[in-house]
């Protein structure tokens, strides 16, 4: 874990989305060496509870909760299970989400709303019910709420195979807008990462293959990004330091776009 950065997150408390694997877990495990209390939030349970036993281990203080990020009532009872041991949750980071393999003509229209349900609709339910809490808590005058929503740079780059996947995080970039507009007096800031390729579990076996070879050959920089390549950007937009940034979507893509 790097320490190059010094945003101290103590008495935050953090609820992450999709931190089963990939860059959630990184997000969480960097949120709790940062000082926060985290909420790991997935589906699989068993990969989570081996994160937090880890974070723990480092001096963290880390859970574990099942959500479906998807289902309203299953977001609900995450934040209910995050508030019951640590309080209200006042920095969201709304990351769960699945990728395409398949070109627009192939594509089922059950993989569609299956993708723009975890992906889009994910991210909506997510935010929302962090909001509520955060306005219930006194958000307004505490300008306390954090939001972080994981987009893409497909989300302004069109790239071949990923219609819904693309679509969705071009939705979320958007959405990420309008609730910052919504929320401006009610002390939330709301922004959106949309980082280019890193190697993680949803995409390391394309990257292996012959094909993803030569898709980071044809980069500017023949590279994929590192693993801590959103660190520095998601510790500040989760901290104080962020008080006047909202709105606003972070392209963080090594010139994987230009």
């Amino acid at each position: 874990m790097t320490d190059t950065f010094s945003y101290n997150l103590s008495g935050r408390v953090a609820l992450v989305t999709g931190a089963s694997s990939g860059i959630g877990e990184r997000f969480a495990r960097i949120l709790a060496a940062s000082g926060a209390k985290v909420v790991l939030a997935a589906r699989r349970v068993d990969r989570l509870e081996a994160a937090v036993a880890d974070i723990k281990a480092r001096g963290g203080e880390a859970m574990a909760v099942a959500m479906d990020a998807s289902s309203e009532a299953s977001t609900v009872a995450a934040y209910d299970a995050a508030e019951a041991a640590y309080g209200t949750v006042d920095t969201v980071v709304a990351n769960a989400g699945m990728g395409q393999s398949l070109s627009a003509l192939r594509l089922p229209v059950e993989e569609f709303d299956k993708i723009l349900g975890i992906n889009l609709r994910g991210p909506f339910l997510t935010a929302r019910e962090g909001a509520k809490r955060m306005i219930a808590a006194g958000s307004a005058e505490k300008e306390n709420g954090r939001i972080v929503i994981t987009s893409s740079m497909t989300a302004v780059v069109a790239e071949l195979g990923l219609s819904a996947y693309a679509a969705s995080k071009a939705g979320v970039a958007q959405l990420g807008r309008v609730m910052a507009h919504e929320w401006l007096k009610r002390g939330i800031n709301v922004n959106s990462l949309c980082p280019g390729y890193i190697m993680t579990e949803i995409n390391g076996e394309w990257f292996d293959s012959e094909g993803g070879r030569k898709q980071i050959a044809a980069f500017n920089r023949q590279r994929l990004m590192g693993e801590d390549s959103l660190d520095a950007l998601l510790l500040f937009l989760c901290s104080d330091a962020s008080r006047f940034v909202t709105g606003s979507n972070f392209l963080v893509d090594d010139g994987q776009a230009l």
